[in-house]
């Protein structure tokens, strides 16, 4: 059987919702088999000596592959190399396979980053706006495609755009090293990125996402740079992944104030499971502050945060609109970490002065449990809006380890919920049992989400 069929079959026929598969999507994820058809990168004059860029072979090859899309697609096999090279797209029904030893380098000319227009759902780019750059690897309304190897690299080249981007001396948004737009049925496996412009991985717009046993890392003062980032996507796995960031590893999106307002794509059904995260300058696994089309729906189960300035952040703002909900994260090893947990309704900017300041976001159903942290400065800090606090805030089974010289090691204000089994004794607005039967509620006899 091909590996579209499989893919097909296994991503987007057999997932369902409301609970139907007890251990979360990542149990759904297909055995992939080979393409029945592949070609060599060096069969379309590519060289991979670092230095000649090979955009045009990219393209070509990609243009070629295009008529095996039905007859069980093909793989563009990528060998042992350095394949410099600016922006393409793939296709749908591809395999894009990178050997041992294979490096996709991103060049350093911004003239070989294509400029385009900026997402519907944000209205202009993060950074600037305007116009973005366009990511290095790209897929636009694509179904069953696949981006895999033997421990491949793609590496972003990223610390010339970090400098630009210090310096201000870009005109448009960074881009990304991989961006899905609109597609369904992607994986994304046992690849190594290294030292992306901005985000890693960006599926926006997308469903039924796998993304498992990658390798992810930029440098500790790489600005802004971010592991994955799921944006305004439904059915998602990410599993089996260590990522390294200089912001955040992982993050939660659904698009900016009043344009994903209008767009109305929320952050939906998404499973995570046995990763490694350290961010440096930002949050291990972050929810926000970009979530006007909401995010509910989240089973996150154990995560080994380290050496991060937050461990699990919740963000937003007057002006989101939107929801932040039904979250249950579970078995979790924190070590070195600055803040345990924090969950903010002050962060984060708006795209133009169009935006409604009466559009409050609602944070709500918030749960975390069986977590161990060792090394933490500060327990929480969860600080919510006068006008819409954030209620159900639920903390089970949770032991932290205080750094002897903090004082104070939780702050909440306009923020409500129940915890049992916590250590350090969290703030009274914390230990209100009247709120105990709704945390609860989302969890299954057997203690598994009911949400997913």
């Amino acid at each position: 059987m091909s590996v579209a069929l499989l893919f097909l079959l296994a991503l987007c026929n057999a997932i369902r919702v409301n609970g139907e598969e007890s251990n979360g999507r990542c149990d759904l994820m297909p055995t992939l088999d080979s393409r029945p058809h592949s070609v060599s990168i060096l069969e379309f004059g590519a060289v991979g000596d670092g230095k000649t860029l090979n955009t045009i072979a990219f393209q070509n090859a990609i243009f070629y592959l295009k008529s095996f899309a039905d007859k069980g697609g093909a793989q563009l096999y990528v060998p042992p190399g350095r394949w410099l090279t600016g922006s393409f797209d793939l296709t749908s029904h591809l395999t894009l396979f990178l050997e041992k030893g294979a490096v996709i380098l991103g060049s350093q000319d911004p003239s070989h980053w294509d400029i385009v227009e900026p997402l519907p759902s944000y209205g202009r780019g993060i950074e600037l706006p305007g116009k973005i750059y366009r990511s290095l690897i790209n897929g636009y309304m694509l179904r069953d495609v696949v981006i895999t190897g033997d421990n491949g690299t793609i590496d972003g080249q990223g610390s010339i755009w970090w400098d630009w981007f210090i310096s201000h001396s870009l005109n448009y948004t960074r881009p990304h090293l991989v961006e899905f737009v609109s597609s369904e049925c992607v994986l994304v496996s046992n690849i190594t990125f290294l030292n992306a412009p901005a985000y890693n991985i960006h599926p926006v717009y997308c469903s039924n996402v796998h993304i498992h046993d990658i390798s992810v890392y930029a440098p500790p003062g790489s600005s802004y740079t971010v592991g994955i980032v799921l944006d305004s996507s439904d059915n998602i796995c990410i599993e089996d992944c260590s990522i390294s960031m200089g912001h955040d590893a992982i993050t939660l999106k659904s698009g900016w104030d009043e344009y994903d307002i209008a767009y109305g794509r929320p952050t939906t059904n998404v499973h995570i499971r046995r990763v490694q995260l350290q961010s440096s300058s930002g949050s291990s696994l972050a929810f926000g502050s970009e979530m006007s089309g909401g995010i509910s729906g989240i089973q996150v189960q154990e995560l080994h945060l380290h050496d991060s300035l937050t461990g699990i952040e919740f963000r937003t703002t007057k002006g989101r609109g939107g929801h932040i909900k039904e979250i249950i994260i579970s078995d979790v090893n924190m070590q070195t970490v600055e803040t345990a947990f924090s969950a903010v309704g002050n962060c984060g900017s708006h795209p133009d002065d169009k935006f409604d300041p009466d559009a409050l976001p609602v944070l709500e159903k918030i749960t975390l449990q069986n977590i161990v942290g060792t090394n933490i400065n500060m327990a929480g800090n969860f600080i919510g809006i006068q006008e819409s606090p954030f209620t159900s805030i639920c903390l089970s089974n949770i032991s932290l380890s205080i750094d002897s010289t903090s004082s104070d090691s939780w702050q909440c204000s306009y923020v409500s919920g129940f915890s049992e089994s916590v250590s350090p004794k969290p703030c009274p607005e914390l230990e209100n049992f009247n709120t105990s039967s709704s945390c609860f509620s989302l969890m299954k006899p057997n203690g598994r989400a009911a949400i997913l």
